[in-house]
């Protein structure tokens, strides 16, 4: 199946070299210069991941972000010239997938591109059961949660840290091992991104973030889906 990739990029060095490099790698890609370019397009065409800068003209990586998150749970990647930890972790927390700072090589763009669009492939290929845990509703088989019927939009690394908890009931897991299984890839006291993937998962999953029912945190250790 030919992966198709948004790039929306207004550098166009920097838009030409990443289409150049996944076009040899068999990927479909269209490039927008502008955020209301991107956008554009991105409603006009299916896409299995967006490369995403958030200096942009017109519109702003970041309300592109946002914007598409309000409906589509489409894997993206950032890529900025904002390095610190606190930029990752605010764009991650909005709905990023992942992060890329510039200036990044051909091979680490192309291994971040491809482990992205393969969990994303996990949440297709290996379909499970509708789990029902009170109020909440996972259809595994569909990458769809509702929350008293109403549909909750979770990020796929969301989702997949959702799943791995609703089928491991009663398993303590630490935040190593949740960056390992979700992420796969080692784990380098990414505490912060941990953090911040949880809250904001509670944020949609629980009734009462502050006061989790469904996925609790055993002090110490890491968290825990009591079934």
């Amino acid at each position: 199946m030919e992966h198709s990739i948004l790039v929306i990029e207004d550098n166009t060095i920097v838009s030409q070299m990443v289409m150049n490099v996944l076009s040899r790698e068999g990927f479909d890609v269209d490039i927008a210069a502008t955020g209301t370019r991107g956008l554009e397009m991105f409603t006009r065409r299916h896409y299995s991941l967006v490369i995403l800068d958030l200096l942009l003209p017109e519109i702003s990586g970041e309300e592109i972000l946002k914007t598409i998150r309000t409906s589509s749970q489409v894997p993206i990647i950032i890529i900025s010239s904002k390095d610190t930890d606190m930029d990752k972790a605010i764009h991650l927390s909005l709905g990023a997938d992942d992060y890329l700072t510039k200036p990044f090589s051909i091979v680490e763009l192309i291994a971040r591109v491809k482990a992205v669009l393969r969990r994303s492939q996990l949440v297709v290929e290996n379909p499970n059961s509708v789990k029902q845990i009170g109020g909440l509703k996972i259809d595994l088989d569909n990458y769809e949660a509702f929350l008293d019927g109403n549909p909750l939009y979770l990020t796929l690394k969301e989702y997949l840290i959702l799943k791995l908890f609703v089928t491991h009931p009663n398993h303590v897991f630490t935040k190593e091992h949740i960056y390992s299984k979700v992420w796969n890839e080692p784990y380098f006291e990414n505490d912060n991104v941990i953090n911040v993937h949880m809250r904001r998962l509670r944020e949609k999953i629980e009734k009462d973030p502050s006061n989790p029912e469904i996925i609790k945190t055993i002090w110490g250790i890491g968290y825990k889906y009591e079934e």
